[in-house]
């Protein structure tokens, strides 16, 4: 199990609200820190990975099962 310092449950909701709700949660986590999302939009990963790619956090861990992304992203 990986160690996680805030969930955010973004279940239910379509782009871009998964990937806004991310962004937020990084904006009070200092760095280092790592954020737990679950999102049931398809293409999250799509979203998430373009984004950690431009600002430079790290997606440590993805688990795709067949309704739900569980992504653990840390903050640069």
């Amino acid at each position: 199990m990986i160690e996680f310092d805030l969930e955010v449950d973004a279940s239910g909701l379509q782009c871009p609200l998964p990937l806004l709700r991310l962004k937020k949660a990084l904006m009070t986590m200092p760095s280092g820190d790592v954020v737990k999302v679950i999102a049931t939009d398809p293409a999250a990963h799509l979203d998430f990975g373009v984004y950690t790619d431009q600002a430079g956090h790290q997606i440590i861990k993805l688990i795709k099962d067949a309704d739900v992304q569980v992504f653990y992203i840390k903050k640069k």
